[in-house]
């Protein structure tokens, strides 16, 4: 069986381990970045099933930016992106929506949830 990849994004190391931890048992071959910028030379130069992705990072680019540049270009569009964040205001997730994600998870969040939906998400891809 192929692993499916996964990377996550997020500044804070913290949240990376988290998450890791949190998928870690599963058999996900797990790969991290620390900014939006990062994250897309990752993706151009490997071949990733899933993103978890933060949406306030420092640099030029923010979770929201580098979602909608994944999914309107047809190379990646078909990467499953979950964004992760604390942000939970209406406007969040109605941004969430536009740039195309396909899931809005808030922090602090459930493992449990988070691992449902990861596996969700990749039973279509």
């Amino acid at each position: 069986m192929i692993r499916k990849k996964i990377l996550i994004v997020d500044d804070q190391p913290e949240m990376r381990q988290l998450v890791s931890f949190t998928l870690g048992y599963s058999n996900f071959e797990l790969s991290q970045a620390s900014t939006a910028e990062k994250a897309l030379i990752y993706v151009r130069e490997n071949k990733i099933d899933l993103i978890i992705l933060d949406i306030m990072m420092p640099g030029p680019m923010n979770g929201f930016q580098l979602c909608r540049l994944l999914k309107d270009d047809p190379q990646y569009e078909a990467i499953k992106i979950i964004l992760l964040s604390a942000r939970d205001q209406p406007a969040d997730l109605e941004e969430g929506i536009k740039v195309k994600s396909d899931a809005y998870l808030v922090k602090p969040f459930s493992p449990v949830s988070l691992q449902k939906k990861v596996i969700e998400l990749l039973r279509k891809v």
